[in-house]
């Protein structure tokens, strides 16, 4: 179950920024969207920035007489009121339909960017969310696990969605000779706050952008990256698969999953966080899923 939603999406989410956008086409993009609801995929992750508007034309074209198959899942990033009403409307206009089942705050910072929420976009999402046109309100962060935390203790969020993967946790600053799980980590700080006020809990980054699954330092298998990601108390893990065969494959993994014992989690994250964690803190407090 997705916290207090009540809906129950399957494990595996798509998701529909850079990833999707690499099927450059769009025929391509929408046999991929296709693909992915055949194949019970019931959550789709897409986000009013990306491509420009891209990403949601190409889900609004795929859902619109499929829209009972999907939880559909967008984002805002501008903070400004004015500009996030517009955005909004933009927004439902290019996934034709009038109501969404949940929107985020997009890639919170630091504690300027959550006072620039506060005084903006969230005020609109709230709105928009008691007018019928988003029924919950979540929230997404790449780096900031203390400042998300902040954020689930003082609005009424439906859903948190963070990274989570085995290489990197979550926490902003690189040291050496660190636990696998930092205290300073989204799964010690922010997830503790989610589950205590009973919100949806979305993981992202599974593959880093395939900086783990495929990068310069090696491969790592999928099942192993999913298995981590899925065993704490995840509802579903988002995942960018710009190939098909990604599909076929991670359903398949997602169907037969079984949760990775802590002991085998720790060995897993010490082995791949040297050759890959460094890349990752470089790369995630810029890092802008377009």
């Amino acid at each position: 179950m997705l916290g207090r939603t009540g809906e129950s999406p399957f494990t595996l989410g798509l998701g529909c920024g850079s990833r999707l956008l690499m099927y450059e086409e769009e025929d391509r993009g929408l046999e991929a969207l296709h693909t992915a609801l055949g194949l019970d995929i019931t959550y789709v992750d897409t986000a009013q920035g990306y491509g420009n508007g891209k990403s949601e034309t190409w889900v609004g074209k795929v859902i619109k007489d499929r829209r009972s198959e999907v939880l559909l899942a967008t984002k805002i990033s501008v903070r400004d009121y004015d500009k996030a009403i517009r955005e909004s409307e933009l927004s439902l206009k290019r996934l034709q339909t009038d109501q969404v089942h949940l929107i985020h705050i997009h890639n919170l910072r630091g504690a300027e960017d959550l006072a620039a929420v506060e005084a903006g976009c969230l005020k609109v999402l709230m709105q928009l969310r008691d007018e019928g046109a988003y029924r919950f309100a979540g929230i997404t962060s790449h780096t900031y696990p203390d400042t998300l935390a902040k954020a689930l203790e003082r609005h009424d969020f439906a859903c948190i969605q963070m990274v989570l993967n085995a290489a990197k946790q979550g926490s902003l600053s690189p040291e050496t000779g660190r636990e696998p799980l930092p205290s300073d980590s989204f799964t010690t700080i922010a997830l503790l706050v989610a589950l205590r006020k009973e919100m949806g809990v979305l993981a992202m980054k599974v593959t880093s952008q395939d900086t783990i699954f495929r990068g310069k330092h090696g491969q790592c298998p999928m099942t192993s990256l999913l298995r981590y990601t899925l065993s704490p108390p995840f509802t579903t893990a988002v995942v960018g698969m710009p190939k098909l065969y990604f599909l076929h494959e991670n359903v398949q993994i997602a169907q037969s999953f079984s949760p990775m014992p802590s002991e085998e989690m720790d060995n897993f994250s010490r082995e791949i966080a040297s050759t890959h964690k460094f890349a990752m803190y470089a790369s995630y407090p810029s890092h802008r899923d377009v």
